[in-house]
């Protein structure tokens, strides 16, 4: 018997949801003697942060079987492009899961592309296997939320979604404002789980500024440094940022400086833009591997998270467990009473400012940029809430749990 997972990316992939897949995938496989069960995984050849890259069809990385399928390349920039990409992977991941489902398989659907669970969860009934979803998003209401319109097609897709999830033998989430969501959709008639996302502690722990290279490097040592680290998509709040980043430089904080390492539409505009208001405190990097992470994230002294207030119950920011395992505090740019506000919240570890207040941002920035022995206490706070909950064994052993708990129901 297998345990078969779907998504569009996985390693080699460094985006985080490959990354996701790609710990647990691999950790389970490890241990595949406990699960009594093969571990495949059904994905595309293409790279996210490199189109040009061709990944072999099919490989065996670690115990896990790696099926490659093929997909069109026109990219995630252009609307009608990704729309294809979508639905040739949709085509090729539905072929590859027929040919490769049996009964008694579980099958693990996350979603990139969006309601993957509504290709899957047929499929996997069909050949007497065990649908379950794993929800990084909630589809089509974050593209609602965004405005991609689905027109006519938006109700039907959404009643398909739903009986996707409310058939499932579980619903994997990620955090509590999307429990309630999925809850909601569901009305109570499937198993909702709360997975919280991870980062790997061995991988990304403290590094002190002192002997931090990649700091040395980009010469901020004697800086305070302000970071956002990874994708600043549509998602994400630009504006806050940009105008605390006007009001610290008009002040005069000479010592406060902004890093931005990453991509996305909304960081290209953002570089753009400060450019154009001839910003001057403001550095920009590119992805940074994976093995220099814990430097990486490291360099800031503390961390920016944003979501937009509509989206909360539909993404959780993941970097935020990043952040947590550098041991440093955050500031939270959305809703106080949204996922990230709450964790904050709780563990005395950061703080939460409203969208649209960059009076608020920057008052909180300078007051901590004076405040080193705050700003410590809390990335000790932070730090330690990571290696109470959030690191990747913690991860590994609630899917082990859960696959083994689905398999005797």
């Amino acid at each position: 018997m297998r345990l078969i997972f779907l998504n569009r990316f996985f390693w080699p992939d460094r985006s985080a949801t490959s990354q996701m897949l790609s710990d647990i995938a691999f950790a389970l496989a490890r241990d595949g003697a406990a699960l009594g069960r093969d571990i495949v995984v059904i994905t595309s050849r293409l790279d996210f942060e490199d189109p040009e890259n061709r990944l072999p069809p099919s490989e065996t990385r670690d115990g896990v079987r790696i099926v490659r399928v093929w997909t069109s390349r026109f990219g995630r920039y252009n609307l009608l492009g990704r729309a294809i990409d979508y639905l040739t992977f949709y085509l090729s991941a539905a072929l590859a899961l027929w040919r490769a489902a049996r009964r008694g398989d579980i099958v693990v659907a996350k979603t990139d592309p969006p309601m993957l669970s509504v290709l899957a969860t047929p499929i996997a009934r069909l050949r007497g296997a065990t649908p379950v979803n794993w929800l990084q998003d909630i589809y089509p209401e974050i593209g609602h939320a965004l405005g991609v319109k689905l027109g006519p097609l938006e109700a039907p897709l959404r009643a398909l979604r739903n009986w996707s999830l409310k058939t499932a033998k579980a619903n994997v989430v990620l955090g509590e404002r999307m429990a309630e969501r999925v809850a909601g959709l569901t009305r109570g008639k499937a198993t909702t789980v709360t997975i919280p996302n991870w980062a790997d502690g061995k991988l990304v722990h403290p590094v002190q500024r002192e002997t931090n290279t990649l700091r040395r490097a980009w010469a901020l040592e004697t800086n305070f440094v302000v970071a956002y680290s990874g994708n600043l998509g549509r998602a994400h709040d630009r504006a806050t940022m940009l105008d605390a980043i006007a009001i610290l430089e008009a002040a005069g904080g000479d010592s406060i400086r902004w890093l931005f390492i990453g991509g996305g539409k909304q960081l290209r505009e953002l570089k753009a833009e400060t450019e154009t208001r001839q910003l001057r405190s403001v550095l920009f990097q590119a992805y940074q591997p994976r093995e220099v992470l814990a430097e990486s994230l490291s360099a800031a002294d503390v961390h920016l998270v944003t979501l937009r207030p509509d989206l909360e119950g539909l993404i959780v920011p993941s970097k935020i467990y990043g952040i947590l395992a550098a041991g440093r505090p955050a500031i939270f740019i959305g809703d106080k009473d949204g996922e990230i506000g709450r964790l904050l919240d709780r563990a005395d570890c950061g703080v939460t400012v409203a969208e649209g207040d960059a009076k608020a941002l920057a008052a909180t920035i300078l007051a901590w940029s004076q405040a080193p022995q705050t700003v410590a206490d809390m990335g000790q706070k932070a730090r330690a809430l990571f290696t109470s909950t959030y690191d990747l064994p913690f991860a590994v052993q609630r899917w082990k749990a859960l696959m083994l708990d689905v398999a005797r129901r």
